[in-house]
């Protein structure tokens, strides 16, 4: 080419405008022209993933409520249990010293009391199962001094039941028995109720002013139940008490089916038949009735 030539498209290129010249093929060149601002869209969002993490402005993180224990999810057995708990008011009527609060505490706590602390009145409570019923006992330990003989009433008006507690080592404990049994029929207005007279400390045969025999007999007189027990050996205290809700039991199961008003009484020779099927002793000599 000649110089002059050459010079003269040089000069061209150069008198050109700059976005006239380009190094790039066509197609990149075109592309990297910016677009119109009339025309641009705007940039979209990337897809919420679902397994992130990261709070959301429109829907916060779900809350974490406590877990509520539901009355109805408890176990079938425990609900019907619930259901049909029944309370028995037990009263432990007896001379000072026999051993009323023994028996109680061993009954409730499965302890013994050496030590004599003579009681005004005290309430313990005790579920248990007997004859694959649920119960609640509601047992009275109460005053044996004659001091307190006031109090006696108050609590025989709404006892469901009476233990008749003596010492088989004091006579006089024994021929006080009576007495307790007649003011509750009194109170209660009844030729019978449910009572059992007990016998306690069967474990001091050898200070055994009382005889088993004797016991017995006073129970049929009254036509009720006897037992000899040892709150200090733990001997027939479950019973004593088992044993009385079972008269409960029977007592009102008479009185709801009873027609004409008068008061069912157990006889002595039903009690007497009730002692050959069921002996229970202490050492052999402690007899249930």
């Amino acid at each position: 080419m000649h110089p002059a030539d050459r010079t003269a498209s040089l000069g061209s290129n150069f008198n050109r405008p700059p976005s006239s010249i380009s190094n790039h093929p066509p197609s990149l060149a075109s592309s990297s022209s910016p677009p119109s601002p009339t025309t641009r869209s705007p940039r979209p969002l990337p897809p919420l993933d679902a397994s992130s993490t990261a709070p959301s402005i429109c829907q916060p993180p779900p809350t974490t409520h406590p877990a509520v224990c539901c009355p109805s999810a408890r176990p079938a057995s425990s609900a019907m249990a619930s259901k049909f708990l029944r309370e028995y008011k037990l009263v432990v009527v007896g001379g000072g010293g026999v051993g009323k609060s023994c028996l109680t505490i061993q009954l409730i706590q499965s302890h013994f009391v050496d030590e004599y602390d003579p009681t005004i009145e005290d309430s313990y409570r005790k579920q248990c199962v007997i004859d694959d019923e649920v119960a609640l006992l509601d047992v009275l330990d109460t005053a044996g001094q004659e001091e307190y003989s006031a109090m006696r009433e108050q609590y025989m008006r709404t006892g469901e039941g009476f233990l008749l507690v003596y010492s088989i080592q004091s006579r006089q404990s024994f021929q006080e028995i009576e007495t307790f049994q007649q003011q509750i029929l009194r109170v209660k207005d009844k030729d019978y109720f449910p009572i059992i007279v007990v016998g306690n400390k069967c474990d001091l045969e050898n200070e055994r002013q009382v005889s088993t025999e004797e016991g017995k007999a006073l129970a049929r007189k009254f036509g009720c139940q006897f037992i000899e027990t040892s709150a200090k050996s733990r001997i027939n205290v479950d019973n004593a008490f088992y044993d009385i809700v079972r008269e409960i039991r029977r007592y009102n199961k008479d009185m709801s089916g009873y027609q004409g008003g008068a008061n069912p009484r157990r006889s002595p020779e039903k009690l007497e038949m009730d002692g050959e099927e069921k002996d229970a002793g202490c050492c052999g000599k402690c007899v249930v009735m």
